[in-house]
């Protein structure tokens, strides 16, 4: 290669170009990384303040799937796949990806980003207490944490669909992921985040 050739640019996973992605929402873009490399594993090196937003946004959805969070009061049932292991989570991420990629002739990691824009809240209750008695009040969400919830219902609105049924994880999760990045009402992490942000307007 002469001095003259452009450099190729690195793909994610040598398989998704991330290079024209765009982010829209200003409030979000530090907080989506969406560096390229070839294998995403951060192996717990990005601690400390704000260590999450170095961490790549597909990584971090595979780190969701291991560990789905709770639902209400109630703890989600731990499944044979969902064991923890690095290479079967981030599998389920590629094949949702590709998934993504034949359904909507589209940039599957755009379409997450989309996805992720959409379902993220912009205000949520939080209960104050005054004189004794506790009172729902509306706040904003910070950006971390938006991201943060909307990978949570993402992987949760999945991994409902697919729990003790014959679909499997990864078409689950590319469901969820068009139909949030579309903004489709269907979508689990799309009416977690519609309910949220009404119950912040009527605790104004």
């Amino acid at each position: 290669m002469t001095s003259q050739e452009p450099i190729p640019q690195m793909k994610l996973f040598d398989m998704f170009d991330v290079s024209n992605i765009e982010i829209k929402d200003p409030a979000l873009k530090p907080y989506i990384n969406i560096v390229p490399k070839l294998l995403l594993k951060s192996q717990g090196r990005n601690i400390g303040k704000f260590g999450k937003a170095k961490v790549n946004i597909l990584e971090r959805l595979a780190n969701r799937i291991a560990t789905s969070g709770h639902v209400g009061k109630k703890h989600k049932i731990v499944t044979g796949w969902a064991s923890g292991k690095y290479h079967k989570n981030m599998g389920i991420v590629i094949g949702a990806m590709k998934i993504i990629e034949q359904k909507t002739k589209k940039n599957p990691v755009q379409v997450f980003v989309t996805a992720v824009e959409n379902s993220s809240p912009r205000d949520e209750i939080t209960v104050i207490e005054h004189g004794g008695a506790r009172y729902p009040q509306a706040i904003d969400t910070s950006p971390m944490r938006r991201v943060d919830l909307a990978l949570r219902w993402m992987v949760q609105g999945a991994y409902q669909r697919c729990f003790a049924k014959k679909k499997k994880m990864v078409q689950s999760l590319a469901e969820e992921i068009i139909k949030a990045g579309e903004g489709n009402m269907e979508s689990y992490a799309m009416s977690k985040k519609n309910d949220a942000e009404k119950q912040a307007d009527s605790a104004r």
